[in-house]
Parts: C-alpha cells; structure tokens; sequence
C-alpha cells in the first residue's frame, strides 16, 4: 500500500511538471508573437546610433525595409522562446514546490517570503539562461544585420553556422552567457516575485481564490510585472546586446562582459545602459500580460 501511495505521488508531480512545461510553452509562442515587433526596434537602438527616438527607428525600418523587417528572425524564438518560457515555468513550479517543502518541514508553514518567490524566480531564470542565450544571440544578429546586399547572414542556421566557424561554439554562439545568466536571474526573480505579490494581495483584499481572480486582473498583474522585470534588469540587457552584435577579431569592441560595462559607462554614460528602454516597457506590458492570462487559462483546462 506504501509503494503505491508512493506512486501515486510520483505520478501526479510527473504530471504537474508536464502541466507546468505546456502552459509555459503556450506562453511562450503568445510571447512572441506579441513582442517580436518592440524588441526589433529596442535591439537597433541598443546597438546602433542611426535613430533620433523609437518612433523614428519603427518609421525608418518601415520605409526602408518594409513591414515584414518587425518579424526578423521571428522562426528562431518562435520554436526556441516556446522552450523557454516552458522551461521558466517548469523550473519556478519545481523550485517553488521544494521551497514549501522545506518551509512545512522547518516552520510547519508552506507559505513562501518573497525573497523565496524572488528565488525560485532567479532558478527558473539561471535555468532558462541555457537556452535563452544562443536563441537570442541568432535573433539580434538577424535583427541587426544590414536590410539588401550588405545582408551577413541568410537565415538562423547561417548565421549559427557563421558563429561557431568565428569562435567556436563557447565563445561565439554563447557569447555573452555570463551576462545572461545575471540578467535572467534577477529579471525572473522580479518577474515572478511581482507577479505573486499582485496575485496574493488581490486575493487577500478581496477575500477570494487566486483562481477566482478575472482574466483581465490577471493581464493587468502580468503587465505590471514585465514593467519590473525590464526596469529591475535592463542594464544587463544593453550589454548583452552590444556583445552579441560585436564584431569579430580586429573588429571587436569588447574583450569581456566588464570591458563592455566600462567602454559603455565611459563612451555613454550611464544613459547608455538604458538606450531602447521606452519601447521595450511598451512591449512588455501586452507581452507579459499575455503571457500570464495563457499560462493560467491553459493551467485551468488542463486542470
């Protein structure tokens, strides 16, 4: 009777992750698909000094490279960023559930502090980093790369191909994984701490389940919470985006991620760590909330 009670635990937290991985990847295409527009016009006034504001950026791609240039490298984070976001949940859900597990042990209380949320956040972010890296890497140099003839790279196999025939796979197709893997841990520790600090206090005031909580409540919390991911992160963001635009041997800029940190400070100031930073909080409100009200309407018909 004890093995098949234990079985039957096993089961269901093999079920609960495949849940948790499925609502994520969900999450990850609406992602996308909402977000891809912003983040071409934010990646091209981080790396470049051609536009005078976003606006200009977004008009100038328009008339130069037409409307489809907001959907550059589009298939790479379409399959990869599905992964992602389902490894970001699947990994906050599993840190989480070991974090009450220890808290019931110690305090005989499974509620989490937010500095636990924060932390499981950080996990599934650190997790997440793996992947998140080479997925964006291709996508800024597809987006980045000159509009016609001066085109570097036909497509992300190329351009993948190109990068590891540069620096081999370490240094050139996960350039810049050490400033990943900061940004990712403090972006979704902030990202789900803010997140679950909404939720509960809506739920505490108005007496209710989180589960109870409306659709557009729920937007309105993921929204706010891509605010704090961006605002809590993007200094980290801007780095990672000059080194994975960065030339190769005589015509690299930056040795290291500190390097990259201390030419930017001393060539921009601190200004230049938040370059690109309006149209990437304009993106991140529909794309966080969308991502959030998916991921809990898939968790709920999944059950």
């Amino acid at each position: 009777m004890e093995y098949e009670a234990f079985e039957d635990i096993e089961e269901a937290d093999s079920l609960r992750v495949v849940k948790d991985l499925v609502a994520g990847a969900t999450g990850g295409v609406a992602q996308v698909l909402l977000g891809q527009p912003f983040d071409i016009v934010k990646v091209r006034l981080q790396t470049t000094s051609q536009y005078k504001s976003a606006l200009d950026a977004a008009t100038q791609i328009f008339k130069k490279e037409g409307p489809t240039a907001f959907y550059k490298g589009t298939l790479t984070p379409l399959i990869g960023i599905g992964a992602c976001v389902s490894v970001q949940f699947g990994a906050y859900h599993a840190a989480r559930r070991r974090l009450e597990e220890l808290n019931k042990k110690k305090y005989a209380d499974a509620t989490l502090s937010y500095g636990q949320y924060w932390l499981a956040g950080s996990f599934a972010g650190i997790t997440n980093s793996v992947l998140s890296n080479p997925i964006e890497h291709v996508r800024i140099r597809l987006q980045a790369q000159p509009h016609g003839a001066g085109r570097l790279y036909s497509g992300p196999i190329d351009c993948i191909k190109k990068l590891a025939a540069h620096n081999g796979v370490l240094n050139g197709v996960f350039r810049g994984q050490a400033v990943t893997i900061l940004r990712e841990a403090q972006a979704y520790g902030c990202w789900f701490a803010a997140f679950e600090f909404m939720m509960n206090q809506d739920a505490k005031r108005n007496n209710i389940k989180r589960e109870d909580i409306s659709p557009v409540k729920v937007a309105t919390y993921g929204g706010l919470a891509g605010e704090a991911l961006w605002l809590s992160s993007y200094p980290f963001d801007v780095v990672k985006s000059k080194m994975q635009t960065d030339g190769f041997g005589k015509d690299q800029k930056y040795n290291s991620m500190r390097d990259c940190f201390k030419k930017t400070y001393a060539i921009e100031g601190l200004g230049g760590f938040w370059k690109g930073i309006g149209p990437t909080l304009l993106r991140a409100m529909p794309v966080s909330a969308g991502t959030f009200v998916v991921v809990e309407l898939t968790m709920k018909a999944l059950g």
